[in-house]
């Protein structure tokens, strides 16, 4: 709920002096953000979340405390998807992504939810790389029934 708060206050600017605009990102603008960096923060119901993005497309790291063993990431037009998993049971999740001064507010990509609030630390802050197993994205995000139209990158 404390994360859900901050982020309405974040985007009604109510932050007094120095509060900036919120910034909708296009893919282009998150892809020199996120890549060969890690993105951190909290989902909107509490847990953490933590992903260095390589530049080779794979995102290592964890979400809830459970760590990446398969995770890919790309940017479409305007958005951040990520996926896991075969092509027979892939999951991808997509989100917009806003700025807001340091903060970034990701938003569920159908519904606009807010799906978490994070900060971008330079490089491999955490050293995610030295802890995953190694493993290949294919760059497939649309072979999962009803993504197609994500192929068009």
């Amino acid at each position: 709920m404390r994360l859900r708060a901050i982020a309405v206050f974040l985007l009604l600017g109510a932050g007094g002096a120095g509060a900036g605009a919120v910034e909708r990102l296009t893919g282009q603008d998150i892809r020199q953000l996120f890549e060969g960096n890690t993105v951190a923060g909290r989902y909107s119901n509490g847990p953490p979340f933590s992903e260095y993005h390589h530049k080779d497309g794979r995102v290592t790291g964890h979400n809830r405390h459970v760590n990446n063993t398969d995770a890919c990431w790309t940017t479409t037009e305007d958005a951040v998807c990520y996926y896991y998993g075969p092509h027979e049971t892939r999951r991808t999740y997509c989100f917009w992504v806003e700025r807001s001064g340091t903060l970034y507010v990701l938003r569920t990509y159908r519904s606009g939810r807010i799906n978490g609030v994070a900060t971008i630390q330079p490089g491999d802050s955490e050293k995610h790389a030295d802890k995953a197993p190694p493993w290949h994205c294919d760059g497939l995000i649309s072979q999962r029934p009803g993504r197609a139209r994500l192929a068009g990158r």
